[in-house]
């Protein structure tokens, strides 16, 4: 297991080692995509399906401590599984433009080569903040991650793609500062090098909510919090579809793995601060869940409605962590179905991705046949078909048996937003679809990507009794999101189609940032401008000054020189008044 945890960490290293090397060779003997680089996450896939394990490196910055417990090889599994298919399909989805940099196109030649070497970069941060136990490597592979995914959204390079990694990198630079400030200042107050550790000193803290505050935002801009997951539909869309893939399926899972392991969720005896904080995390996900569907429906771009419909998941994935600060006793029986979602939708959520590609080149397949399979996951994802229901009835059973019928009932309602926004994301590739012939590698990532969402609670390593199957009696109370959906989209789309509508723009609260901001650079250029001006007044001023002052000591030195030359008469008139003055005082 040891010599399996450094294969994991090194291989993805080796890979981006061996991408910088085909710098040093000619451009037609590059093999980016080779088996080698598309094997980058295959020892984490083993890690995880092999078993659990604990480790330490005293000598790793301040005592490196890695784990795989139930939780970390859920998450490795579906993780590493993700970045392999889309690995996968990747070497198909470039595969025209591979064939036009050996052609002698310097432009493809350069982008693929950023690609292929940042990939496995960013899967290595992923898998190794999966695997951090102590702050300093969890740090470390949170921002290795982020950082390193830059070069997979700017990948085009167009405008769009410029402005989608702009919004992300902006965002992603307000996450760590405030994931860093709220990791030192809960580990300055418990003296804690640990996650646990961190966990621990946050809920005995008297500022403890404060801590968890910043940490829920900072990792919130990953798990698109609401305000704060404005980078969502501006990247994606931008973004090649592997590389989509992965953002919304593992990587945005980040930022909820980031608060299961450091938020004090299910322990007692919290301060009463903590009720409020989970109120607070309660409202933000039902507005996630919701507002982002009334948004998502109105995009253009299938991506984009699919990022959308990523902010509604993943806002009530935010209200079932906040049951853990309301209901700590809930939190061990939830804690496995909230895995089980997050499992569920990384892998149908990259399935769907994937599908956009393929949509762009429709295969030689039968056209109802083709457009069946793409509807699979999205029907998944709504909870009405394979995987989704058990993953839907897993949460909603620990909910309702705690008592919580209004947050089911909520969730219930936020799955006919999920249904709307799959129908429109899978209507709008009807619209963009185009003949191209997928290439064999596309079509097989994405095809494995679709089996391993659909039985997702079957290979993932779910603890035992953590998964509930509905009886069929309860399937009804499950299903009818499903249709609601369905008749909610065909009647918006009339009204829209009537009333001429516009289409809405794709980050919704990035634009009034942007000119907030514009604003705010503005307001500052003209106060500089303003504190110049001062500044040369006040120079002009104190130049005045400084000349009158200096005329006054040149005349004062004149007088001196003066007095010099007459120094002797000067002295005898001054006996002179002195002997007069003794006379006269004699006389009195």
């Amino acid at each position: 297991m040891t010599a399996l945890l450094l294969v994991a960490f090194l291989w993805p290293l080796c890979v981006a080692l061996n991408v910088v090397r085909q710098m040093f060779r000619p451009p037609k003997a590059w093999h980016l995509f080779s088996l080698w680089w598309l094997s980058a996450a295959w020892p984490s896939l083993l890690l995880a399906l092999i078993g659990e394990g604990a480790w330490e490196w005293q000598a790793w910055l301040l005592g490196g401590q890695w784990a795989l417990d139930t939780l970390g090889r859920v998450w490795l599994g579906f993780t590493a599984l993700l970045w392999s298919l889309a690995a996968l399909h990747a070497r198909g989805y470039f595969k025209r433009a591979a064939a036009r940099a050996r052609l002698g196109d310097d432009g493809e030649h350069y982008r693929l080569l950023r690609f292929t070497l940042f990939w496995p970069l960013t899967f290595l941060g992923n898998a190794f903040l999966i695997l951090s136990q102590d702050i300093a490597s969890f740090y470390f592979g949170f921002a290795l991650m982020t950082f390193a995914a830059y070069a997979l959204v700017l990948h085009e390079q167009s405008d769009a793609a410029k402005r989608g990694a702009h919004a992300y990198i902006v965002l992603a630079v307000i996450g760590e500062a405030l994931i860093l400030g709220g990791l030192l200042w809960a580990a300055g107050s418990g003296e804690a090098t640990t996650l646990e550790g961190v966990r621990e000193a946050i809920a005995a803290a008297p500022e403890g909510v404060w801590m968890a505050l910043v940490l829920w935002l900072g990792f919130g801009v990953k798990a698109g919090v609401i305000g704060l997951h404005v980078w969502l539909p501006l990247a994606h869309p931008v973004a090649p579809a592997p590389a989509s893939a992965v953002l919304s399926g593992a990587m945005i899972k980040a930022g909820l793995l980031g608060w299961l392991m450091l938020l004090p969720l299910g322990m007692e005896g919290l301060a009463p601060a903590f009720s409020t904080l989970g109120n607070v995390m309660l409202v933000a996900g039902f507005a996630a869940a919701f507002g982002a569907a009334l948004y998502g429906v109105g995009q253009r771009h299938p991506k984009a409605v699919l990022a959308y419909s990523s902010i509604s998941q993943m806002g009530m994935m935010t209200t079932l962590v906040a049951v853990g600060l309301l209901d700590p006793t809930l939190w061990p029986a939830l804690l496995p179905g909230i895995a089980l979602f997050a499992g569920h939708h990384a892998l149908a959520k990259g399935a769907l991705f994937l599908g956009t590609s393929v949509s762009e080149h429709m295969p030689r397949l039968p056209t109802a046949l083709l457009w069946s399979v793409l509807a699979l996951p999205a029907l998944s994802l709504t909870g009405a078909f394979g995987a989704g229901v058990i993953s839907k009835y897993s949460v909603k059973h620990v909910l309702e048996e705690g008592g919580h019928h209004y947050i089911v009932l909520l969730l219930t309602w936020a799955a006919v937003g999920t249904t709307a926004l799959v129908s429109v994301c899978v209507w709008r590739q009807w619209q963009d679809r185009d003949t191209g012939d997928s290439d064999a590698w596309q079509l097989a990532g994405w095809s494995l990507a679709i089996l391993a969402a659909l039985t997702a609670p079957w290979w993932l390593p779910l603890p035992d009794q953590s998964v509930h199957v509905p009886a069929l009696s309860s399937l009804t109370s499950l299903v009818w999101p499903l249709p609601a959906g369905i008749v909610l989209v065909v009647v918006g789309v009339v009204i829209a189609s009537a009333l001429s509508a516009p289409t809405l723009p794709a980050g919704d609260l990035w634009w009034p940032y942007r000119k907030i901001a514009k604003w705010l650079v503005a307001l500052c250029q003209g106060v500089a401008r303003r504190a110049k001006r001062v500044k040369r007044s006040s120079v002009a001023r104190a130049l005045v000054l400084e000349r009158f002052v200096m005329a006054r000591l040149n005349h004062a030195l004149e007088g001196e020189r003066w007095m010099r030359r007459h120094g002797s008469g000067l002295m005898m008139a001054l006996a002179v008044v002195l002997a007069l003055l003794l006379i006269w005082e004699g006389s009195q």
